[in-house]
């Protein structure tokens, strides 16, 4: 299995790479296009962003690996990340994360038979004063209650 970027995104990451001082500090903005193209990060879309920036593999590798806004495997058009850090694990992030996992019937880092929801317990989204929060792909969902978070589910379509 061989992966390239589109002309677009090839112009994107050089776009990237021009406001950094070396290519490898434009490397997360390469992951995240990278990630929207294919989906994922799989070990071919590695290879190719280490061959365009001229980098090591492992480099890129290493940040794939620290973050966890990368995915190395596909994940659900709808991504459901709960945070259970403490200030949400204080106001119910358990019960949440209960609940969405019963709804979907999926558990962290898990997609449903039909690819629709995938589910992940993530640290810290960064809105401990506004906790519990829930993102769903890139819409975050401050101050939920168990009710809130089913209908957030119930609407995505």
């Amino acid at each position: 299995m061989s992966f390239k970027f589109t002309e677009e995104n090839l112009t994107r990451i050089e776009n990237s790479r021009k406001k950094y001082p070396t290519s490898l500090a434009a490397v997360m903005d390469c992951i995240y296009i990278g990630q929207e193209q294919n989906g994922y990060i799989s070990d071919e879309v590695m290879t190719e962003i280490a061959k365009i920036l001229e980098i090591d593999k492992v480099e890129v590798l290493g940040v794939v690996t620290f973050y966890t806004m990368y995915f190395q495997k596909k994940m659900g058009k709808y991504h459901i990340q709960v945070c259970t850090n403490v200030s949400c694990m204080l106001r119910g992030a358990y019960e949440l994360y209960d609940k969405v996992k019963d709804k979907l019937g999926i558990s962290h880092l898990e997609v449903s038979p039909d690819g629709k929801f995938s589910l992940e317990e993530v640290e810290c989204m960064g809105a401990c004063g506004y906790a519990p929060m829930i993102a769903v792909n890139e819409d975050f969902h401050e101050n939920l209650t168990k009710e809130k978070v089913l209908e957030i589910l119930d609407s995505l379509k």
